[in-house]
């Protein structure tokens, strides 16, 4: 007698029919960091190394997309066409229509260090760029850039962080250096949110649920949104004496959170940010975390200023040094795969 495993489409009518409902298959995401090997590189010399857009591979490799460039900042991709992609560098903004083959650079000499860049999912011609003086928009794949700054301040508006709701067309925030602004009219208009004295350094939505989001400051600590970015708590448990840079979620289990800081090193929760634990053993001191990032697999990685990647496979209790020696990371991206 020969028993064969049943999977795939088979398993779902067998299940349907004897009234089970079928699991869930886990959505597959691509794993990505914007990196310049910057050691003992001086601003002036001969660029050497690779730089710019790295994706990790099946076999745990990072390699290289795109061109080679040390002030990249940010990756964004058309997820109506993985070809089409965007980076924010501190030049402004480069697109490629043909996966990083060719590229076009799309602003003016008046919108240079761009600092990060979004595209709406549901309305992916427009994209937004967060500026050092501001926030410019696009409504034709970069083609034509915008300002749109209507409800931001004459002062204060230095945008280091921009991220859309992939909920809804045209809702977006920017974390400003006076906090964090909210948008519902592709930037037509926008509306202060949560004010803060200190830079807004990053802003992140939860891959489980859409209605939480969460934002770490430079001097104002971490802070959290259930009600979709309307309203912030702060996080009492999350120091606020020193700069706070990034925050990230685990795709794999929806209450762990890490956050990567300058001094404090990496900071994690597993239980939705109710107790944060330091996560700093094995990692050099002192604890110059620039960036922290969660790939597919739930592993935790930090970019540790004039050092290397560090890769964690249990949540930061123990560490090891990843590839890419030299390496200062300034973004990771968890993306749901493409079909295209």
């Amino acid at each position: 007698m020969v028993i064969k495993k049943i999977t795939g489409p088979l398993l779902g009518l067998l299940l349907s029919t004897l009234g089970v409902a079928a699991p869930t298959p886990k959505p597959a995401y691509d794993f990505f960091i914007c990196a310049n090997i910057n050691r003992n590189y001086t601003i002036g010399a001969e660029i050497l190394t690779m730089n710019g857009v790295f994706q990790r591979d099946a076999a745990g490799a990072w390699q290289h997309l795109g061109y080679n460039d040390m002030g990249v900042t940010a990756v964004a991709f058309d997820p109506r066409d993985r070809r089409v992609w965007y980076t924010s560098a501190l030049n402004g903004l480069w697109r490629t229509l043909d996966g990083g083959k060719s590229w076009r650079m799309c602003n003016g000499w008046e919108m240079t260090e761009a600092r990060d860049v979004a595209v709406d999912p549901n309305a992916p011609d427009y994209v937004y760029l967060a500026l050092p003086d501001g926030v410019a928009v696009s409504a034709d794949r970069a083609q034509t850039l915008e300002r749109r700054e209507n409800g931001l301040p004459d002062r204060g508006k230095y945008t280091q962080a921009i991220k859309v709701d992939r909920t809804r067309a045209g809702r977006v925030f920017a974390g400003c250096e006076t906090g964090i602004y909210l948008t519902e009219d592709a930037a037509a208009h926008w509306r202060q949110v949560l004010p803060t004295k200190e830079m807004v350094t990053d802003i992140q939505q939860s891959p489980h649920d859409p209605q939480v989001w969460l934002a770490v400051t430079q001097n104002a600590g971490a802070w959290r949104s259930t009600d979709g970015g309307v309203t912030w708590i702060n996080f009492p448990n999350v120091p606020k004496a020193r700069a706070l840079y990034n925050v990230t979620f685990d795709v794999t289990q929806p209450l762990r959170y890490a956050i990567g800081s300058w001094i404090y090193g990496v900071m994690t929760t597993e239980d939705g940010g109710v107790t944060w634990q330091d996560r700093n053993a094995g990692l050099p001191a002192p604890h110059r975390v620039w960036r922290v990032g969660i790939d597919p697999a739930g592993w935790l990685y930090a970019s540790v200023y004039g050092e290397t990647l560090y890769v964690s496979k249990d949540f930061g209790r123990t560490w090891r040094a990843d590839a890419l020696a030299g390496t200062g990371v300034n973004n990771f991206m968890i993306l749901p795969r493409s079909t295209n």
